[in-house]
């Protein structure tokens, strides 16, 4: 798909799709935030079809899954599932008829963390801020499941990335046949804007498209550490 993606933008100057950390299963991503807000957890369960995430076992399953991640904080997931919740899980298999599986399982701690859960638990995020308040991390949350940035910060993005997004610019259509010095100054340009979109920090609040999120959280006395986004 990735591979698709990256042709299709080379002959057409296509756009970035939105990358997401998609598997060919079903399930639901459900998350769960300490009172104080000091830590908290994500959690993905597959089952085969969504007809199975929505049943009231398996969402009860999901639910037992959650609770002893967040008490216990263990991500391992097959340390987790020893014992009880692994019986629960084949009996519940051996009912429904479909596979179902605990796939991972992320715990944040430290700073203030938010949650928040998008489109039917199909998306959860996690925002951990240095300073601010809960309510400010789980609005910036909800920016995130929204937005999907690839980083806090565009000097988080990996060199690799952008030299991958530096050949797909190289290879549009609208830089056939210029020399080489405007194909570069333009690509200083789009690498640019790509950091600028892809970045946490510099994306347009959704709520407020007229702050970033840098200056929503700065104006609350609070800066971004990290954000953790299950699909």
């Amino acid at each position: 798909i990735e591979l698709a993606i990256e042709n299709l933008r080379k002959i057409s100057g296509l756009k970035a799709a939105k990358k997401a950390d998609r598997t060919a299963a079903d399930g639901v991503v459900t998350v769960k935030v300490a009172d104080d807000n000091s830590y908290a957890v994500v959690v993905e369960v597959n089952s085969e079809t969504d007809f199975v995430a929505r049943d009231a076992g398996f969402l009860d399953f999901v639910s037992k899954v959650l609770d002893k991640a967040f008490t216990s904080k263990q991500t391992d997931v097959a340390a987790l599932m020893s014992g009880e919740l692994e019986t629960t899980r084949e009996a519940l298999v051996q009912k429904i008829g479909e596979n179902i599986s605990v796939r991972r399982i992320e715990l944040v701690t430290g700073g203030v963390i938010g949650g928040y859960l998008h489109q039917n638990n199909r998306i959860g995020v996690l925002v951990k801020l240095q300073g601010g308040n809960g309510e400010l991390a789980k609005d910036i949350a909800m920016h995130v499941a929204a937005v999907n940035p690839a980083v806090v910060s565009s000097d988080q993005m990996s060199p690799e990335i952008v030299e991958k997004e530096k050949e797909i610019i190289r290879a549009q259509p609208d830089m056939a046949g210029k020399p080489a010095e405007i194909v570069e100054k333009m690509m200083v340009g789009r690498i640019n804007k790509f950091l600028k979109e892809s970045s946490l920090n510099d994306q347009p609040f959704v709520k407020n498209p007229e702050v970033t999120v840098a200056k929503l959280a700065k104006d609350a006395g609070a800066t971004v550490v990290s954000f953790t986004r299950f699909e």
